[in-house]
């Protein structure tokens, strides 16, 4: 079936479909180059420096924090940021809304012999449960977005909790895409290689004034707490504009491209539109179909920027997905662990709208000619 050739006119301008890393633009590259000279310089001096403060001032300005929020930034991804959190935010117990890969990692981190075992609401793939508040948790943990499953939640301060507690919430793919308050969480964390269309190898977190008042009180106690692990180094080290340890520059550069790019469509809330219409096309695509559904039954749940689409039982999505990548549309595999027939999309606030329809146009084409 590679041989199937999808006509040049139906086929998106774009072929990057992935949910992560996503798409990097010639723009990002054009400031990439322009500004060369930075990378194998020191991160310790000026230029560099001014670099990380720029991108620290487009955050604030892009999510619109509240005054005492400051944007923290350390090396590892979102991987690391489960074991800062660990180590260096929940002080006995935490609780955890688990829907996917993501929520589940989070779970795990926190599953630690200095913390008391986790309060887990866990549901089935393509669903999400409720997380409501329970006595003596101090820090509750859940996805904006689920990359694995196309599943999404709201981000909201959770009734009744114990007075104190932080709102920690994983924002890795929806980070830039999806719109929320910033007064409605404590800590809101992400990688940018995906909305940001970035690399990886760092983190950043939108803290509020309690989530550094907790990081340097578990500073303060007795817990072990690594160097690499440390809020507090990390937040220190952000008021510097600095990492602990050498960031990567290119990483930097071209988060700061993008960021100045979407911010010139109208900040958070424009991206948030544009991407909730482009995965309104897929899902409105699927509802036209017999042989295609939205993985996730219930529409408030459906990711805007992530799209699971399930392949009816005679069609066999990996001929599918083989056919779009011999043809120069990628990564529209479904998450390898989830096991179903199925393909997922990202509809990130870098890909068009335009792309979307032509990868439409070329799906209806390989479907009809399988």
């Amino acid at each position: 079936m590679a041989d199937l050739t999808i006509p040049q006119d139906l086929l998106p301008q774009d072929g990057r479909f992935g949910a992560g890393p996503s798409r990097v633009s010639s723009q990002q590259l054009d400031h990439l180059i322009r500004n060369a000279s930075l990378l194998g310089t020191s991160h310790r001096q000026a230029p560099v420096k001014e670099l990380v403060g720029r991108i620290q001032g487009a955050l604030a300005a892009y999510f619109r924090l509240p005054e005492g929020y400051e944007v923290v930034l350390g090396n590892g991804g979102s991987t690391a940021f489960w074991d800062v959190a660990a180590v260096s935010l929940a002080k006995n117990r935490s609780a955890h809304l688990s829907f996917g890969e993501f929520g589940a990692k989070c779970v795990k981190a926190h599953t630690t012999p200095w913390l008391e075992a986790p309060h887990v609401v866990t549901s089935e793939p393509g669903t999400r449960g409720v997380l409501e508040a329970v006595e003596g948790v101090d820090l509750y943990a859940w996805p904006h977005n689920e990359t694995s499953t196309g599943v999404m939640a709201p981000v909201h301060r959770i009734a009744g909790a114990d007075s104190g507690a932080l709102m920690m919430v994983d924002a890795t793919s929806a980070a830039g895409g999806l719109d929320f308050e910033a007064s409605e969480v404590d800590v809101y964390y992400f990688a940018p290689q995906k909305n940001f269309a970035s690399d990886g190898g760092l983190w950043f977190a939108l803290l509020s004034p309690a989530a550094i008042e907790r990081a340097f009180e578990v500073t303060a106690t007795d817990r072990y707490i690594p160097d690499f692990l440390s809020l507090t180094q990390a937040i220190e080290n952000s008021r510097l504009n600095q990492t602990l340890n050498t960031p990567a520059l290119t990483t930097l550069l071209l988060m700061e491209s993008q960021l100045e790019w979407m911010m010139s469509l109208g900040g958070l809330s424009a991206a948030a539109t544009h991407t909730q219409e482009s995965s309104a096309l897929l899902y409105d695509w699927a509802e036209s179909r017999s042989d295609v559904s939205a993985f996730v039954a219930d529409p408030a749940h459906r990711s805007h920027v992530v799209v699971t689409l399930d392949m009816d039982d005679s069609i066999d999505a990996s001929r599918v997905t083989s056919v779009l990548r011999a043809n120069g549309i990628v990564d529209t595999e479904p998450y390898r662990k989830l096991g179903r027939n199925q393909i997922r999309i990202a509809t990130f606030v870098g890909v068009p709208h335009s792309d979307v329809e032509k990868l439409i146009a070329s799906l209806d084409y390989v479907l009809e000619n399988l």
